[in-house]
C-alpha cells in the first residue's frame, strides 16, 4: 500500500471552527487536514509531539531483524514494533530495507542499523539487554511456557533461511511459535507480531 492510498483511506479536513492553541498542533495540519496513518487521538499534531508522547511510555522489549537479503518482511515488522510500542527496531546487515510495509510507522519508531551480528551483539551486552531469537531450529523452547523477560531484544530471521549461525549462538535462549498444522514455518512478520503480543500479555495484564 503505498502513502497516495493511504490518504484516501484515512484522515480529516482542515480543522473546523477555532483554532486550538496547544503548541503540540501543527498549523499546515490544522489548515490542511490531517491524512496520516495515526490514532484519532493524535490527529493535527506534529510528528515530533507524537513521537515525544510516545518516548514517554515505550515498553521495554527491543526488536531485532537480519536483512542480508533485504527482506519484504522488516517493514511489516517495523509498523508491528510501531503499534505494540517497542521501544526500538534493530536491522542487522544491510541498512536499507523495503519501507513500504511500515505504512509510515517509521516516522514515529526508532531504528537502529547494525552492520554485523558482532555488532548488535556489543550493543546488546553494553544495554544489558538478553537476546531472544525466535526460530523452530532443533533444541528451541515453547514461547507459550517461557517467561519473557521485561527488557530484551527478540531477534528474528529472514524468511526461508532464519536466523544465521552467529545469531543463534549470541542468543540466551532460542524459541519456537508452537504450529499445528503441515508448514514448516509461519511469515516472518506474523511470528514477529505473536511474540510481541506474548510480551504485552506476560508483561502488561
Amino acid at each position: 500500500m503505498t502513502e497516495s492510498h493511504e490518504q484516501t483511506t484515512w484522515g480529516v479536513g482542515p480543522w473546523e471552527g477555532t483554532w486550538p492553541t496547544e503548541d503540540f498542533y501543527d498549523p499546515e495540519l490544522l489548515e490542511n487536514g490531517d491524512t496520516r496513518n495515526v490514532l484519532d487521538h493524535f490527529r493535527y499534531w506534529k510528528m515530533s509531539a507524537i513521537i515525544a508522547e510516545l518516548d514517554s511510555r515505550r515498553h521495554k522489549f527491543h526488536v531485532a531483524i537480519e536483512n542480508w537479503q533485504h527482506d519484504l518482511n522488516i517493514g511489516s515488522i517495523v509498523r508491528t514494533a510501531n503499534a505494540f510500542l517497542a521501544a526500538e527496531v534493530h536491522i542487522i546487515g544491510h541498512r536499507r530495507w523495503n519501507r513500504r510495509g511500515a505504512m509510515v510507522t517509521d516516522r514515529y519508531q526508532h531504528v537502529r542499523h547494525h552492520p554485523t551480528v558482532e555488532d548488535f551483539v556489543a550493543w546488546a551486552k553494553e544495554a544489558n539487554m538478553p537476546i531472544i531469537a525466535i526460530d523452530n531450529v532443533p533444541g528451541c523452547k515453547q514461547i507459550e511456557t517461557y517467561k519473557l523477560p521485561e527488557s530484551c531484544v527478540f531477534l528474528f530471521g529472514q524468511e526461508g533461511p532464519g536466523l544465521s549461525e552467529p545469531a543463534i549462538e549470541a542468543a540466551e535462549v532460542v524459541l519456537e511459535i508452537t504450529q499445528y498444522g503441515s508448514t514448516r514455518s509461519i511469515n516472518a512478520s506474523a511470528a514477529a507480531a505473536i511474540t510481541m503480543h506474548a510480551w504485552v500479555q506476560q508483561n502488561l495484564f
